[in-house]
């Protein structure tokens, strides 16, 4: 399938080949055609998929932390990119200019901004006019120039400027990203510059990208019909011919060339296809800070040539080669100052060593290997040989090093692998008897990418110890975490590895021409039934199959490794003779020559060595080669090659690489008979064309067919191509969570960025405490009490931190009012005196932006993400914690009122001090019931601070704060299994019930729910339950608090006589059955007295329904909601299940959940 950009040039061809007229530009009409045609049907899907999603992920940030934005877009077409931002982000918008010089496009751009329809909502929530310069974006200063439809202002500063359709015609490139990063506001910094451009090339001499992404499936539709062909392929060549005759000639030959490039699908005949890949680069104010760290660090002499064709074709912004550790530490600290990425060379293997405007870290002068024999470790005498490998190094330089001192490392198979390899994996021929390369790491130096600290991890020799080096505090997750995800967390200068006695191998390998499908399934079933289980853990067997000179072959090599000193002389009997005959050749090699003896340097297709052809894999864990299903893949595969050059490579696995348990090491992959490398290969002088596209394509297609069929994927190959994500998330196995809190914790700003990705980490949960209450309550002194309870009074190390919602509003009151801001701030007296006015001026603007208080929350909320625990005063809504729970669904939300009678609060008005706010805790927590009457909802707690003192607010803390904070929740959670894809695709799945099959599970799930319980167990009368998860919990509860159960079940479960209402399916049901429908729940009549205290115990609060039904049932039972608390094991609050209730009437009961987690 051709690339737009090989049609262009195609079309521009065929023009200056067949016709000397002069050439016109499009006008507005005919680009307009051109551009819808471009933009309909699968062309809006690179918008749909690739480009809001990305603006929308990109932006997010930048516009929750601040209250207004300005913009400026450059080429946006009829309509803004940012109108299709979330609601809540766009309202943001308050000033918006545009470049746009097609005049119809303009005209289109303004309607749309600004509807004259009552029924239609503006785009944006703008101050003024949108301001449409109805000309190029040039690099002379021509804001103000031009048709406008707004005001002229030559010193306009923007918060965001995008390039949203390409940057066609802007050269040089660069010099118009930097004219727009001229253009962001210096205050407050964080502004951005983003591009998005087809074609995924972007050539821009050393600017430094802030973050990329790609999306090299995109993909542009097209009728091929006359009509629609003439407006297409002038739009893509960009011109029209100044001759009539000429242009209907040549439009002739323009749909000729369309028809021939454009590739056909089955599933619609009647379109002709060509690939769109398209790639976005964000940009900040340190986009261009690259010669600070050229100044401070070597860079690569001359061209840096790398081996994989992929990384070829990417332009960085810069090679650096360190020579020191220092240097690389500088490379780090300068990344973590700016904000940017970097990438690692080691041996040129990975696609993204090398990465478009990104800055590489060449590992190349690191090349030295170091042998210690038994005893030279003073630390560990006696312990065996270790080689230290710095990451320089190749795989062959190492192997050749060894074997002069008689020894080996098991690495992979390829002499010119670098560190990347052993430090994800590596599968060679020692794996069945040694393990992979990474089971071998003992010990590493690696330089801080959180810090820029070298550290010493495990056993490094103290002569190889960088000056400096540290031992981290969490050494032995760091050492976990490079054994087999190692370049994701840091980068690493040298690994030291146990060494094995060097071994003689015996080579034998078998070439087995097949007559069709049906023998290369039994064949391949018959291979992985009676000769690969059946071999020693010294032998390995690989199979290969492939296609030469329209034959389909299955290709055997058999490995067998032994440190006697004798040669082989004659070949081990083994069932391969017995199944595929005598083999080809057989020949004795050291570790060495072992090199040359793999089939696919010298005995497939004349041979894949020598640099003749380009390859491109991806690798898959297979468990039974043999099975039907699996079996059938893989010949298919080969069958469907898009190159002759492409095949199948089956790397033997199992023995000692499943003696590792999958959690002992970060290569979670265990579970493995063979890896399949699916290899793509093409003649390396068709690097960059539709052979090449088409050879990755035919890869993922197979990767992912094996996938589900699979117990895995090989990591090392993978990076942040999306189209790697689905294979990174079977990487590493059941790994994932850890590793995800790992890379949070030691790459926090995510420098490595371009490595294996891993999922982002389930941020450990915020705690946000909404300390609302009436003016004078004390509620900031309480919030500064409980901080520093939260800092100093757990085992674990916690941040926290009290801020005032309020302050924002103060802020705008003060510029619009003339008033004092820093006595608003900080001056009760002063405060008090326009408290009046100040709410009268927010209830104003909240008239005007309904959103308000959300901005205001998560304005707050995105200011403290570097804190653990987060305490918001100032709050006024009603009922916070079911209004806003959901906006921040991954962090756990409570509310305590504070409250104090008035005539200590008319005393505190008058005080200047805060130190006599202290406070007594009347009993805890939720005794006060005029204040519930008077709030209209109940707060998660309430606290009586009436006396004087900080004691009374810290015994709060310790007995119903601090809890929310223990390891013990965190173990709870650890035992809610996610499930992926559960019960249908795109839903991640939580398993709460899940916990009562853990060993001791339900024990402790039952006593949090005993001991959360912020009321008096001694006032209940009995556990309620509706089944059939709730029965699980409340059972053991009910025991456990010596209590009546009493049971809700489905109508016609109970005797008579009962009570029932109706209930809607849950919402677990509704997501595993479209047909789900309504029940009738009941419970038997006077099972509990009327008006008695009855707790409710349900496993999930969802949406709400189920508890809902529940509560209105035991209403109709004659227990009233002022008798009800609700308890439940897990919340989800993005389905805003409190609301519901709140909604229902049932806001005032008390509600308590352990766990809290977001998704579904």
């Amino acid at each position: 399938m051709a690339t737009l950009d090989s049609l262009k040039q195609a079309l521009r061809q065929k023009a200056k080949a067949t016709a000397s007229s002069p050439k016109l530009p499009l006008s507005d009409t005919q680009y307009s055609a051109g551009f819808d045609v471009l933009v309909r049907g699968s062309g809006w899907s690179t918008y749909q998929d690739f480009i809001i999603p990305q603006l929308s992920q990109l932006l997010a940030p930048l516009f929750n932390s601040r209250i207004h934005i300005s913009a400026l877009e450059i080429g946006p077409g009829p309509k803004s990119l940012l109108g299709y931002l979330p609601g809540r982000l766009r309202r943001k918008v308050r000033k918006y200019t545009a470049f746009e010089p097609n005049g119809l496009f303009a005209t289109r751009l303004e309607e749309w901004l600004c509807p004259t329809s009552e029924t239609e909502s503006p785009v944006f929530c703008l101050e003024n006019p949108p301001n449409i310069h109805r000309i190029p974006f040039v690099l002379q200063d021509n804001i103000g120039s031009g048709t406008s439809t707004g005001t002229r202002d030559n010193d306009e500063k923007y918060d965001i400027i995008l390039f949203c359709h390409s940057m066609y015609g802007m050269k040089p490139k660069h010099r118009f990203i930097e004219r727009a990063l001229e253009m962001l506001t210096e205050r407050p910094q964080g502004g951005m510059v983003a591009v998005f451009h087809r074609d995924g090339v972007l050539h821009l001499d050393g600017l430094v990208c802030h973050r990329t992404a790609s999306f090299p499936t995109g993909a542009v539709s097209v009728a091929n019909d006359d009509e629609v062909l003439d407006c297409f392929a002038p739009f893509v060549a960009g011109f029209i011919m100044q001759d009539v005759d000429v242009d209907e000639a040549i439009r002739v030959d323009w749909r000729k060339v369309c028809r021939a490039l454009g590739r056909r699908e089955e599933a619609h005949p009647d379109h002709l296809f060509f690939s769109s890949p398209s790639v976005m680069a964000a940009f900040t104010q340190h986009a261009t800070t690259l010669p600070e760290l050229t100044a401070q660090v070597p860079l690569v002499k001359g061209d840096k040539t790398v081996k994989n064709r992929e990384a070829r074709l990417h332009r960085p912004a810069s090679i650096i080669r360190p020579t020191e550790v220092r240097h690389v530490q500088q490379c780090v600290r300068w990344a973590l100052e700016h904000g940017v990425g970097l990438a690692v060379i080691g041996g040129g293997h990975s696609g993204h060593c090398l990465w478009p405007n990104v800055v590489s870290v060449d590992m190349g002068a690191f090349d030295q290997v170091h042998i210690l024999t038994a005893g030279e470790d003073e630390r560990k005498s006696g312990s065996g040989s270790l080689v230290i490998a710095e990451t320089g190094c190749k795989t062959g330089d190492i192997i050749r090093k060894t074997m002069e001192a008689g020894l080996t490392v098991p690495l992979g198979a390829r002499p010119s692998v670098g560190a990347g390899l052993w430090l994800q994996g590596g599968i060679g021929h020692l794996a069945r008897l040694h393990g992979l390369a990474c089971d071998a790491i003992v010990g590493a130096v690696v330089v801080s990418v959180d810090s820029g600290q070298a550290l010493c991890v495990g056993r490094v020799p103290s002569q190889h110890w960088p000056v400096g080096a540290v031992r981290p505090e969490n050494e032995t997750d760091l050492l976990w975490a490079m054994k087999g995800a190692g370049t994701n967390f840091g980068i690493v200068i040298s690994i030291t590895f146990k060494a094995y006695a060097a071994p003689t191998y015996s080579i034998r390998n078998w070439v087995v021409p097949l007559r069709d499908n049906l023998e290369a399934r039994l064949r391949l079933s018959d291979f992985d039934r009676f000769v690969a289980s059946k071999l020693p853990r010294n032998f390995s067997a690989d199979a290969y199959l492939y296609w030469d000179n329209d034959q389909l072959y299955l290709g055997v090599t058999m490995f067998e490794s032994s440190t006697s000193r004798l040669a082989f002389e004659m070949p081990t009997p083994t069932p391969i003779g017995t199944m595929l005959g005598p083999e080809d050749n057989f020949k004795a090699v050291n570790s060495v020559g072992l090199f040359d003896t793999e089939m696919y340097i010298s005995g497939m297709h004349g041979g894949h060595g020598g640099g003749k052809t380009s390859s491109f894999k991806r690798c898959i864990f297979l468990k039974r080669i043999g099975a039907v299903d699996v079996a059938d893949i893989l010949v298919a595969a080969v069958e469907t090659r898009p190159s002759p050059l492409c095949y199948l490579h089956l790397l033997q696995g199992g023995g000692a690489v499943g003696d590792v348990a999958a959690d002992a090491t970060a290569f979670g992959c265990r579970d493995w008979d063979f890896a399949c490398v699916v290899t793509g290969v093409w003649p390396r002088d068709q690097d960059g064309t539709e052979a090449a596209r088409a050879a990755m394509r035919w890869v993922y297609n197979v990767a992912g067919d094996l996938l589900p069929l699979s117990s895995g994927a090989y990591g090392a190959d993978l990076g942040p191509d999306p189209r790697d994500a689905a294979l990174a998330a079977k990487a590493f196995g059941p790994n994932r969570p850890r590793l995800a809190r790992l890379k949070y914790s030691l790459d926090p700003r995510n420098v490595l960025a371009y490595a294996c990705p891993l999922p982002k980490s389930p941020m450990e949960q915020k705690l946000i405490i909404l300390v609302t209450g009436e003016s004078c309550a004390g509620k900031d002194y309480c919030a500064d009490v409980w901080v520093s309870m939260f800092t100093t009074c757990t085992h674990k190390s916690l941040t926290a931190r009290a801020v005032s919602i309020s302050d924002a509003t103060k802020r705008e009151y003060a510029a619009a009012a003339g008033a004092d801001l820093d006595r608003l701030l900080w001056d009760r007296v002063y405060k008090e005196q326009h408290r009046p006015a100040l709410t009268a001026f927010f209830q104003g603007q909240a008239r005007q932006r309904p959103e308000l208080p959300e901005e205001h929350f998560l304005n707050v909320v995105y200011g403290a993400v570097d804190v653990d625990v987060l305490l918001i005063t100032g709050m006024r809504d009603e009922a916070p914690v079911a209004a806003l729970s959901h906006l921040v669904p991954d962090s756990r939300l409570l509310e305590v009122h504070v409250q104090a009678g008035e005539q200590t609060r008319r005393i505190r008005r008058g005080c200047h001090s805060g130190g006599g706010d202290g406070g007594d805790n009347k009993a805890g927590s939720n005794n006060s019931g005029s204040s519930l009457t008077a709030l209209g909802h109940r707060p998660s707690l309430i606290f009586d601070n009436d006396t004087t003192g900080n004691e009374a607010a810290k015994r709060f803390a310790e007995h119903y704060l601090l809890p929310f904070v223990h390891e013990d929740l965190q173990r709870l959670a650890h035992m809610v299994r996610q499930v992926p894809d559960f019960p249908r695709p795109g839903i991640e799945f939580r398993h709460v019930l899940g916990i009562s099959r853990q060993p001791g599970g339900l024990a402790l799930c039952t006593s949090l729910l005993q001991t959360h319980f912020t009321s008096d167990w001694a006032k209940v009368d009995a556990v309620a339950c509706c089944e059939a998860g709730g029965f699980v919990y409340a059972s053991a509860l009910a025991s456990r608090v010596d209590m009546p159960l009493v049971l809700i079940r489905e109508a016609g479960k109970l005797p008579p006589p009962t009570v029932s209402v109706i209930k809607p399916s849950s919402h677990f049901s509704s997501l595993a059955s479209n047909n789900s429908k309504e029940k009738r729940i009941e419970v038997e009549r006077d099972v509990v007295p009327r008006g008695a205290s009855v707790v409710v115990v349900d496993d999930v609060l969802s949406t709400g329904e189920t508890l809902c039904a529940v509560l209105q049932l035991l209403g109709e039972a004659g227990i009233g909601a002022e008798g009800v608390s609700i308890m439940v094991v897990a919340e989800f609050p993005v389905h805003r299940g409190r609301e519901l209730l709140r909604q229902c009437g049932f806001g005032r009961i008390n509600i308590q959940s352990l766990l809290i987690f977001g998704g579904a």
